[in-house]
């Protein structure tokens, strides 16, 4: 893949149309229009991540980029729990993504709502709806998976390409039909006050900008991924964070009323088919679909990668039949399948409880939260005591490839603090201790917020206490069952694989 596949790669993970209109309607219900500035601190606060990110993916250009960055930086241990947790999480991600089909497809035709009449995903009509499509989505998005590394490169880069021209059209047709001035987003109006239109408002940012680190994921597919991904990473959070905040803004703008209660529920689809026009709003909602569609196929990419790589490093069940790569395709098979009907399976809890689809969201949003965090934070605490290091050729090729492109790029210039053009790695310099203190304040802070077990936001029908400790729950579950199972193969006598950390880099390069 080249600049712009990896450039699509994040961006399409991020999916600033299917996260914007999945989760605007939950922000405003809670924050009021002041959730837009829930926006610009979101994406600051990502950047600082997004940046120690970037450095590490100039050194380590690995599949699996946070379980690979995180065991370097730490120990085997912590780095694998690091990655456990990431891969679930992506898993959930796939899930919650494939389950926003339902708040653009019955907008654009009713004939997509093939159970009941009620379209709200949070009706339990809706919440049916939404399993349905999500799984039928899952099956279309495997098979692409399965098909050729090209084939899901040319797809990925053709729906970023028309998300990007529908996201831009849209802002210009919402800021172009604005009802109210901007000072209205200095009012909350929601179900709280200023806190909790921080706070609560800050889910729908905090869920759209995760992901940016897929471009890391797929290093091995992509051309000089030293000097590529580093840049890659950074732009597809900046452009989306732009984008998105534009989208936020002019939903709030454009909306025909922030009071009769639509806004809160049916968000952005509301405002495109009642300002814009059922025939040009129904249009823009088709590219909304579209922009679903490649994200799904985007994240469950990343998972499969993911899953693929620490089953490389023979740290799975399953390691064996994980970790072979196709000869015709040169694509993890089995990662694919497996991601796909895991994914499927959290979506048919959606048809339990139309709770299930905020649980997933915020769950999905947790874990991976907590997982930057475990690679930011040791990051910080090598470079607290002097050690933090960056990557050799023999750390590198010590985990293989996945089959594809970039076997000997990947090693060109390492050791010597040198992309495969001859140019100084991506470095933050004097900023990297700063940056990176932040990144990890900023990191802790949100993860506690997503995961805080708040009834009025997990559980405001009440009386499903398993929804309100759901996002905690699952993390422990999660963190229990690997520790059985780490536990389980250490009685077996088993070993892990997983490299050593590399030594350290020229001084220049830290």
């Amino acid at each position: 893949m080249g600049r712009y596949a990896s450039f699509a790669a994040g961006f399409s993970f991020i999916s600033v149309l299917t996260t914007v209109f999945q989760f605007f309607a939950f922000g405003f219900s809670f924050g009021g229009a002041a959730f837009f500035w829930t926006w610009p601190a979101v994406l600051l606060g990502q950047l600082l991540v997004a940046a120690c990110f970037a450095e590490l993916a100039a050194r380590y250009p690995l599949s699996g980029a946070i379980y690979q960055w995180s065991t370097r930086l730490s120990t085997p241990s912590f780095g694998w729990f690091t990655g456990w947790i990431m891969v679930i999480g992506q898993m959930v991600v796939v899930a919650a993504a494939a389950l926003a089909l339902q708040v653009v497809l019955p907008a654009i035709w009713s004939g997509f709502q093939l159970v009941g009449d009620d379209p709200a995903p949070t009706s339990a009509s809706g919440a049916a709806n939404a399993a349905l499509l999500a799984v039928v989505l899952l099956v279309l998005t495997t098979v692409v998976n399965l098909l050729d590394n090209r084939v899901m490169s040319v797809v990925n880069r053709v729906g970023v390409t028309a998300e990007i021209i529908g996201a831009a059209l849209i802002i210009v047709l919402l800021l172009t039909h604005t009802e109210r001035g901007p000072g209205v987003t200095l009012h909350t109006g929601g179900q709280g006050g200023a806190i909790t239109a921080l706070l609560v408002g800050s889910f729908a940012a905090a869920y759209v900008l995760i992901g940016f680190d897929s471009a890391g994921e797929l290093s091995e597919e992509t051309r000089a991924p030293r000097r590529t991904a580093p840049r890659t990473i950074l732009l597809a959070l900046a452009s989306a964070g732009v984008l998105g905040g534009l989208l936020v803004l002019g939903g709030v703008l454009a909306a025909p009323s922030l009071t009769d209660g639509r806004l809160g529920t049916e968000g952005l689809s509301y405002v495109l088919t009642s300002t814009l026009g059922d025939g040009v709003g129904r249009l823009l909602l088709a590219d909304v679909a579209l922009a679903v569609a490649v994200a799904t196929l985007a994240i469950q990419t990343s998972g499969s990668r993911m899953l693929f790589s620490m089953a490389r490093d023979g740290v799975l069940p399953a390691a064996g039949r994980l970790a072979k790569v196709s000869p015709r395709t040169g694509m993890p098979t089995g990662p694919a399948l497996v991601v796909g009907a895991a994914a499927a399976a959290l979506c048919l809890l959606n048809l339990a409880s139309p709770e299930a689809f905020l649980a997933i969201g915020t769950t999905c949003i947790a874990m991976l939260y907590l997982a930057y965090l475990m690679v930011t934070g040791p990051m910080l605490v090598r470079r607290l005591r002097g050690t933090y290091t960056g990557g050799s050729t023999a750390d590198t090729a010590s985990t293989g490839n996945t089959g594809n492109t970039s076997a000997t790029a990947s090693t060109a210039g390492t050791g010597t603090g040198l992309d495969e053009t001859g140019r100084p790695l991506f470095s933050l310099g004097r900023w990297g201790l700063p940056v990176n203190v932040l990144a990890c304040l900023y990191g802790a802070a949100m993860t506690v917020n997503l995961a805080w077990p708040r009834a009025a936001v997990y559980d405001p029908a009440g009386g499903h206490w398993y929804f309100q400790w759901f996002t905690v729950l699952f993390l422990l579950a999660t963190i229990g069952v690997g520790a059985l199972w780490r536990a389980w193969r250490a009685h077996r006598g088993h070993t892990a694989t997983v490299p050593a950390p590399a030594p350290a880099l020229p001084e220049s390069t830290r």
